[in-house]
């Protein structure tokens, strides 16, 4: 049910003209960057938006800051396979610039879906943006700062039907020019991976 589900979402996001972006994308001949992995995962991590390499192939992080996650996966011994990976916005954006709000609001709708059908326990932006709308959407406004302040904090959001928790990190991206930046991340995902034991009875 959940494939069907993430199929007819994913045929919806293809056919969407709720932003400009649709123009670019179909412009340059680029494609939609729905999400991959594994459906019934507990965690999902959330990035910003397509880059190049990614809008060529409709395949999140596959550039430059995916071999960065690849490389944070293999540290901490999480399969890429069993987790859940999208983004933000499924367009990229021209010359890889930041969202715009009016982008995130028409394109959100598509993310909150995929969290609702995949409920994942553990969900992970990589970015500020990302981290922003996450923790608005679990109602942790009053806890959201800079990503330099809570990158690798854990956030618990709880309603009535599950308890999810919140972990920032930067964007793998910022490796690519700030070294220093992958020893935080290295750093943070072994936070990652001391919450992911919450769930492994689960």
């Amino acid at each position: 049910m959940k494939k069907i589900k993430l199929k007819e979402l994913e045929r919806k996001v293809k056919n969407c003209k709720r932003c400009p972006l649709f123009k670019e994308r179909i412009k340059n001949k680029y494609f939609v960057v729905f999400g991959e992995g594994n459906i019934d995962a507990k965690i999902m991590f959330v990035g910003e938006a397509p880059g190049l390499k990614e809008a060529k192939t409709g395949k999140p992080f596959c550039g430059p800051a995916g071999k960065i996650l690849d490389e944070l996966f293999k540290f901490v011994r999480i399969k890429r396979e069993n987790v859940y990976i999208t983004s933000l916005l499924k367009c990229r954006p021209p010359k890889n610039r930041d969202p715009k709000k009016e982008e995130i609001e028409a394109c959100k709708i598509f993310l909150e879906k995929q969290i609702e059908i995949i409920k994942p326990k553990i969900i992970c932006p990589l970015g500020r943006h990302s981290m922003k709308f996450l923790m608005e959407k679990f109602n942790l406004k009053e806890k959201i700062d800079s990503i330099s302040k809570i990158h690798g904090k854990v956030f618990v959001a709880e309603n009535l039907f599950q308890k999810t928790i919140i972990i920032p990190f930067y964007h793998p991206a910022v490796a690519l020019y700030n070294p220093n930046i992958k020893k935080v991340l290295l750093r943070d995902f072994e936070i990652l991976k001391n919450a992911k034991k919450l769930f492994t009875s689960s």
